[in-house]
């Protein structure tokens, strides 16, 4: 599997897996990492094989199992060999927090917090089939960066899921999936993916003092 680094050699690590539908090199992948880097981060990303295949042939492949998608995101991690913080994109956030739920702690020792830019807490159109019952057994920290209209987790249902008093969540104002708010809100995407890296990049910080 082919890794991705970007900034300093020696700076804080961050592992960031992309979403179900985009590569390690989509808009919104590319600008955080950017910005992450500008703040010091050094970024490590890579593609699940479904994507790399799709990548590679041009034709449209839907995402592995999770256990298949699980297993890759740890061979990333074990290889790296030093502290870090793991996350992603929707499926990506989701992904390392099934990793960290499901592997054996001495695998996932380096791992010291998790990031979700946006996690996909059910499907769109289907707030009752949550995808939460794994998260009250992760004991490390958990930052959240959700758009306040996500489709698949809004701020209105997430107050409501009783998660882990440890997690912590920066509510980004009418943000979509993908942080957009509308215009009559008053924000800017580009303001909104500013407040997810400054955000982030203050969080991987923290984890990894």
């Amino acid at each position: 599997m082919q890794l991705i680094f970007d900034g300093p050699a020696s700076g804080p690590l961050f592992v960031f897996s992309h979403g179900a539908g985009a590569p390690l090199n989509s808009e919104f992948m590319q600008q955080v990492t950017e910005g992450l880097v500008g703040k010091g981060i050094r970024v490590v990303r890579f593609n699940y094989a479904y994507m790399q295949q799709r990548v590679d042939t041009g034709s449209r492949r839907p995402p592995e199992r999770a256990p298949a998608l699980i297993k890759q995101f740890l061979e990333v991690v074990t290889s790296l060999d030093q502290p870090m913080v793991i996350g992603g994109k929707s499926m990506g956030g989701r992904m390392a927090t099934l990793l960290e739920s499901e592997t054996s702690p001495e695998l996932v020792s380096n791992v010291k917090g998790i990031a979700c830019l946006g996690y996909p807490f059910h499907p769109q159109g289907k707030p009752e089939k949550l995808r939460t019952e794994h998260l009250p057994l992760i004991e490390k920290p958990v930052a959240i960066i959700q758009g306040t209209r996500d489709k698949l987790g809004n701020k209105e249902e997430v107050e409501q899921y009783a998660l882990p008093s440890h997690f912590q969540y920066c509510w980004l104002e009418d943000g979509d999936h993908d942080l957009k708010p509308r215009i009559k809100s008053g924000f800017t995407h580009q303001q909104h993916i500013q407040s997810c890296i400054n955000y982030l990049a203050d969080y991987i910080i923290t984890c990894l003092k």
